[in-house]
C-alpha cells in the first residue's frame, strides 16, 4: 500500500497552525488584543511572516481560528468528563482561569463583551449544541452556556465553580 506523500506536509501544516494559535493566545494574555500585530504573532510563533500569511490573511482571521480552536478544546474537555457536573466544573475552571480572558478583562473589555454577547454566532451555537449532548438537555445547555459566558467577564473560584455546577445540575433534575 503506497504511503500518502502529503502526510508529512499535513502534519507540518497542523503544527504550524497550532504554533500560530498558541502564539496569538499568549500575546493576548501578555500584551492584549489591541496591541497584538501580525508581526508579533509571527515572532511569538517562531515562524516567518510569509508562513503566517500563508495560513491567515489578517489578525481577524487568526482570532477567528483561535476562537474556533478554543471552543473545540473546551468541548473536548467537557466530553471527557465522567458526568455532567464534572463537565460544567471543568469548563468553569478553564474559562475562569484563562490568562487570555483575564488580560482581555483589563486591556480589551469592549471586544470581550462583544464576543461574549454574540450568542447567536455559529461558534456559540456549536458549543451550546455540544453541551446539550453532554448534559442531556437543551434547556440545561442554554443555562450552562450563559453561566459559562458570564465567567469570561466575572470569573469564579474553583470552589464556586464546583458549587454552582452542582446547583445547576441539581436544579435541572427537579
Amino acid at each position: 500500500m503506497p504511503l500518502n506523500k502529503y502526510a508529512p506536509q499535513a502534519a507540518t501544516h497542523r503544527r504550524t497552525q497550532s504554533a500560530i494559535l498558541e502564539g496569538a493566545k499568549n500575546l493576548i494574555a501578555t500584551v492584549g488584543l489591541a496591541k497584538m500585530s501580525m508581526i508579533e504573532i509571527a515572532d511569538t510563533s517562531q515562524i516567518s511572516r510569509a508562513t503566517l500569511y500563508n495560513h491567515y490573511r489578517d489578525k481577524e482571521s487568526v482570532l477567528a481560528a483561535l476562537c474556533d480552536s478554543e471552543i473545540r478544546r473546551l468541548v473536548s474537555i467537557a466530553q471527557s468528563a465522567p458526568n455532567p457536573t464534572d463537565a460544567l466544573e471543568v469548563l468553569s475552571i478553564q474559562i475562569s482561569s484563562d490568562g487570555a480572558l483575564a488580560n482581555m478583562r483589563i486591556c480589551d473589555p469592549a471586544p470581550l463583551t462583544q464576543v461574549m454577547a454574540a450568542t447567536a454566532h455559529p461558534l456559540w451555537l456549536q458549543f451550546n449544541d455540544a453541551l446539550a449532548m453532554i448534559l442531556g438537555s437543551q434547556i440545561l445547555a442554554d443555562l450552562a452556556t450563559r453561566w459559562l459566558i458570564g465567567q469570561a467577564i466575572q470569573p469564579l473560584t474553583p470552589e464556586d465553580s464546583r458549587l454552582q455546577a452542582e446547583f445547576l445540575i441539581a436544579r435541572a433534575n427537579i
